[in-house]
Formats: structure tokens, C-alpha cells, sequence
């Protein structure tokens, strides 16, 4: 039985015609569009010869000018292989200066937009400056002379001061923080804001304006949650925003305040008196130093303890930092300077030598070879730039360095010269003793040392009663001398050496000192205007700043801390008249010298000897 079900699938297939006509779709016919037009009839060809007679006078016109130009070329080419170096930059300036005054000619001049260009070239010159991609040269240009401004406030020894323009901080060994606002610049002061003819004005204002104060309490040493110090302040520092201040004492705390000196944490982390603090430039890292010989690293910000830093066999006594994530620091008799590189947790040691530094330069010229005393403690150090630092000691030296090298490129010796020798009363018990036996004078140490960073500008304290300027020659890779703060002295040469006389005998004694407030009490003010200011006490610290301007009105403020005793002891050299305060000084540049002019046809001409 068959059935459709039943049949094999071959059977059901379809059967095709031979020519395959069947399955074929018929094709649609195109329809026209709307936009279809009927093609354009092909234009007739131009005949050859025009085209050819035409292509040839062409050619040969383009052959001619190729020949004229490839001529031309190959003797500007002989001409440039002929000229010198100096004709070819002669010829490429004269380019450049006919195209940029064909630009000027068209679009003429936009004095907005120079303006501009000249604020913006402005701005990045201080960008650069300051992240330390500029070195300034400019101890040479500042005028020495200004007198200084002493201000008191009834407190024990002030032992540190930091400043953040325009306000300072002071620290105390009384548990004082006190902070101040600088007076502006002299000129500044009483601006003239009206046409009126102006009237006769006040003396400017000079004395620093006290903001605000605060005191610890010895009392509260038990107590662990008074936030505040219980012992002496020693060290003080500032973050370049001004956004915290920290201050570190012998009773091994370090405060952190705010702009409104309010206590925000207190750190106990150090086993010993902090010696030294130190913000990172444009940072609110900090650095510690401290006599439990480590360094310590806080983060402001957070509030927190970062690291400690080993290394110093004895006390740390000071730390210095800029921009870098790099500090330096000092360890006191151990005699070394180590430059710690944070980031990388490593290490450069530098090793003071146990001499003065160069032996050329100990040349006997009246002086007991037994008082150029060796390197006993390290006890100043503060950076110049990235690469180079100054370190001073207690023998009365002050050493450069720099990071390719492990010993000082440059010593001072007795660059505060030699203490007054002792009476023979003093120095021996007997009724008539003989002479030879008053020991050696010995060179006052270095009891403060401040750089104005990235500059060529030092500056250095002791006991003399003089703050003494430095200037870091960066070609010579050495240290000369300036002059001395409150008086310039063209005459002072380096080493404490001028015309082979040393220093140590021109210093103002005490009796010039009398001689100079007796004539000041009679009132005659040139007489103590020509002589040298002499401070009376211990310079403990010295900071210094810029105050924001720049070109030749540019001007720089030195704060120094004065005290009747040295920062780190109780015992201090017997100064007649010593005070407890700071001592401002307002540093201007010198202007610049001008030749004598001439007027030549309306148009000024200068005579100046070229």
C-alpha cells in the first residue's frame, strides 16, 4: 500500500525543466526618480594640436624658471657655505627681525597684550623661584646700614624665632609663644590717597605689633592632657602658608598650633629635649631633631607620626629642609652631617675633619696657634640649595659643602674671631703671676646660622655682638665675606682677614660701645649713625624672609633672637648690658649707579666709559 507517508523523500522532490525558466523571478522594472535626468551628451574633443603646441611653450616657460631657481639656490648655498658662524647667526637675527616688524607693521602694536605677556613672564619667574629652579644672586646688592629696631617683651632668653611674612613667632625659655605682625615698609605706611598737597607725616612705625600670647605651666607636667609645653621652648617653626606652627622644648613635646596659636596635638614621641624643627617648603611635612639622636618625620595634615631616622651617635642639635623630600641634620660631637633622603630611606654622611679646614689658610699673623681650636661639636646647619649647605661649629668655623663631595669645599676659620683673654687676676691665684700663664684666647662658636634659600645670602651669630654676612660664590665654590649688619664694610675681606690685619682687632670693644651712647645722649646722630651697631647678647637664632617684592624695591626682613643666655645652657658669657628680645632689621638693594647724562637733541646720552 502506498501512501504519501510511505514514499522515500528522493521521490518527493519537485521535477525542474531543462532550462531553469521556472523558478526564475521576474525582473522589476527601474522605475525613474523624481531627481533622474537623462545624461548629457559627451563634449567634443579639442583637437590634439592645440593641445600640444600649448603643453610644449608651457614646459619649456617651467624648465626656464627651474633653471633660474636651481641657479639662484646653488649660490645662496655657496654664499652659506662661504660665511662664518658669527655671519650666519648676523643673518638669521636679520630674518627674524624683518618678519617680526612685517607683523608689527600689519597688525600693529597691542599694549594690553604686552601687558600681559609681561605679568605672565613675571609670575612664572616667581613660580620658578619659588620651587627652587632659580639662584639669586644678591648679597653683593644689599645696603647694609639700616639700623636695627629692638623690641622687648618682660620674657626669659628667647631661644628661636620663625617667620611666615608678615608675622613672626618668638619662643621663650619662660614657656612663652608669642606672635607678632612686622610693620610694612616705610614707604607703605602713608600712602597719599587724595590730590591734596600732603601734609607733614610721623616717623614710620617700626616696632612689631603683638597679636596674641601663650604660656605653658611647669605645674602640668603630670598632666598628660594639658596641651601645651611644661618646660622650656627651645625651638620654634612655621609652615610657608602659615597654617601651623610647631614648637618643640626640654620637655620632650612638640606642640602643633594653628594660625590663632590654639593647641591642636601634642607629640610625645621623642625620649628627649627637641633641639630643632623644620617645615618641607610648600609642605606641611615636618622635621624634628632631638638629643635621643634621632630624626623623627610628623605629617601636619593628618596630625600624625610618620618615621624615625637613625644614625647619630650623639645629639642632633639641628635640622634644616626645602623643597625636596630630603633633610639635613647635624649630631653635635659626634662631628657629622647627614643629608637624609626620606623618599628613598637612605643616607649621605659627611665627616667634619678634626683640624680647622684648610692648613694655607692657618697663617701665623699674631695669633697663638693653640687658639685655632679643632672641630669639637656641630652644632648650626642650613641649606644654601638642593646641592650645597653650611654647617657651623663651636670652634668658631664655618664650613660649605656639597653632595659630590665628603669634605667641606670651603672653611671660614674664626669667623667671629677669638674671646677676650683672661686677667691675669682671673687666671692664676698668685700675687704676681707671669704672663705665660693666661691660656690662649679661644674663637667664639657659632651660635646661630641662616641662609636665605636658594641665594647667595649667609648669615651668622655668636657672641661678638655682630650679625655678619656671608656671601657663597658659586663659580669659585667658596665662602667671602661682606660685611656686618648694621654698618657696611667695604673693607672686610675674607677670612677675617683685611690688609692682612685680623678681625679679631677691629671689633668694637665696650668702651667704644660707651663712647657711642654717650654721643648719641648729647645728640649728636651722625657720629652714631657712622659707627657699628653692636648687639648685647647672644644671637640663639636668626630668620629671614623676603617681603614679596621684586626688582630693585625688593626687601628683606632678618629677625634675630637675643638673649642673656645660650639656647641649650643655662650659663652664658658675661655680656655688659645683655637683654632678653629680637632685633629687626629692614634690608634694602642698593641702587643702582648711573653715569652722568647729557641731554643731545631732547635725547638723554650717557658719558659712561664703555
Amino acid at each position: 500500500m502506498s501512501s504519501f507517508f510511505s514514499i522515500p523523500g528522493s521521490h518527493k522532490k519537485r521535477k525542474r525543466d531543462h532550462d531553469g525558466s521556472a523558478n526564475r523571478r521576474p525582473a522589476r522594472p527601474r522605475r525613474p526618480g523624481p531627481t533622474s535626468q537623462p545624461r548629457a551628451a559627451a563634449p567634443k574633443r579639442v583637437e590634439r594640436d592645440e593641445e600640444i603646441s600649448e603643453s610644449d611653450s608651457d614646459l619649456e616657460a617651467a624648465e626656464d624658471e627651474d633653471a633660474n631657481a636651481s641657479v639662484s639656490e646653488e649660490d645662496e648655498d655657496e654664499d652659506e657655505r662661504d660665511e662664518t658662524a658669527a655671519q650666519k647667526r648676523l643673518r638669521l637675527a636679520t630674518q627674524y627681525l624683518s618678519r617680526v616688524r612685517e607683523e608689527v607693521e600689519a597688525t600693529g602694536w597691542d599694549a594690553e597684550q604686552i601687558d600681559k605677556d609681561m605679568i605672565a613672564a613675571r609670575l612664572e619667574d616667581d613660580v620658578a623661584e619659588s620651587k627652587g629652579k632659580v639662584f639669586r644672586r644678591i648679597a653683593s646688592d644689599i645696603e647694609l646700614g639700616s639700623r636695627p629696631t629692638l623690641f622687648r617683651d618682660n620674657t626669659g632668653t628667647v631661644t628661636s624665632v620663625a617667620l611666615c611674612t608678615p608675622y613672626l613667632y618668638l619662643v621663650t625659655k619662660d614657656s612663652r609663644l608669642i606672635k607678632c605682625r612686622l610693620q610694612p615698609p616705610a614707604d607703605e605706611q602713608y600712602q597719599q590717597t587724595t590730590r591734596k598737597k600732603p601734609k607733614k607725616q610721623a616717623p614710620p612705625r617700626k616696632r612689631p605689633q603683638r597679636l596674641a600670647s601663650v604660656k605653658g605651666s611647669h605645674k602640668k607636667s603630670n598632666d598628660k592632657n594639658f596641651k601645651g609645653h611644661v618646660g622650656q621652648i627651645l625651638c620654634v617653626a612655621a609652615s610657608d602658608d602659615g597654617k601651623y606652627v610647631a614648637t618643640g622644648g626640654d620637655d620632650k613635646r612638640i606642640v602643633v598650633w594653628d594660625s590663632s596659636l590654639k593647641p591642636l596635638r601634642v607629640f610625645t614621641h621623642h625620649r628627649d629635649t627637641v633641639t630643632g624643627l623644620a617645615f618641607r617648603r610648600n609642605s606641611h611635612q615636618m622635621y624634628s631633631s632631638s638629643k635621643d639622636r634621632t630624626i623623627r618625620v610628623w605629617n601636619c595634615d593628618a596630625l600624625s607620626f610618620v618615621e624615625s631616622l637613625f644614625g647619630h651617635a650623639d645629639s642632633a642639635l639641628d635640622v634644616d629642609a626645602l623643597a625636596l623630600e630630603r633633610v639635613v641634620s647635624v649630631g653635635a660631637r659626634d662631628r657629622t652631617v647627614r643629608l637624609w633622603k626620606v623618599a628613598d630611606e637612605t643616607q649621605l654622611v659627611f665627616r667634619a675633619s678634626s683640624g680647622t679646614g684648610d692648613k694655607k689658610k692657618q697663617i701665623d699673623q699674631g695669633v697663638d696657634p693653640n687658639s685655632l681650636a679643632a672641630t669639637g661639636s656641630l652644632d648650626q646647619v642650613a641649606y644654601i640649595d638642593e646641592n650645597h649647605f653650611i654647617t657651623g661649629s663651636d670652634n668658631g668655623c664655618i664650613s660649605l659643602w656639597t653632595l659630590s663631595k665628603k669634605k667641606p669645599l670651603d672653611t671660614i676659620v674664626r669667623a667671629h674671631g677669638l674671646e677676650d683673654p683672661l686677667p691675669l687676676s682671673k687666671a692664676s691665684a698668685e700675687k704676681h703671676p707671669h704672663i705665660t700663664v693666661v691660656p690662649p684666647p679661644q674663637p667664639r662658636g657659632i651660635t646661630s646660622l641662616r641662609a636665605l634659600p636658594y641665594s647667595d645670602l649667609i648669615l651668622s651669630g655668636s657672641t661678638d655682638g655682630f650679625i655678619r654676612v656671608w656671601k657663597f660664590d658659586e663659580k669659585e665654590k667658596k665662602l667671602e665675606s661682606v660685611g656686618i649688619l648694621g654698618k657696611p664694610n667695604k673693607g672686610l675681606a675674607t677670612n677675617g682677614l683685611v690688609n692682612g690685619i685680623p678681625t679679631d682687632l677691629m671689633e668694637v670693644s665696650n668702651n667704644d660701645e660707651e663712647m657711642l651712647d654717650n654721643e648719641s645722649d648729647n645728640g649728636d646722630d651722625n657720629a652714631a649713625s657712622t659707627e657699628l651697631y653692636k648687639i648685647k647678647g647672644v644671637v640663639n637664632d636668626i630668620a629671614i624672609t623676603s617681603r614679596g617684592k621684586t626688582g630693585d624695591n625688593e626687601t628683606f626682613s632678618v629677625v634675630c633672637a637675643i638673649g642673656k643666655e645660650y639656647r641649650l645652657g643655662r650659663h652664658g658669657p658675661k655680656i655688659k648690658g645683655a637683654k632678653n628680645g629680637a632685633l629687626v632689621f629692614e634690608l634694602r638693594k642698593k641702587p643702582r649707579k648711573r653715569g652722568p647724562k647729557a641731554l643731545v637733541n631732547g635725547v638723554e646720552e650717557s658719558h659712561d666709559a664703555e
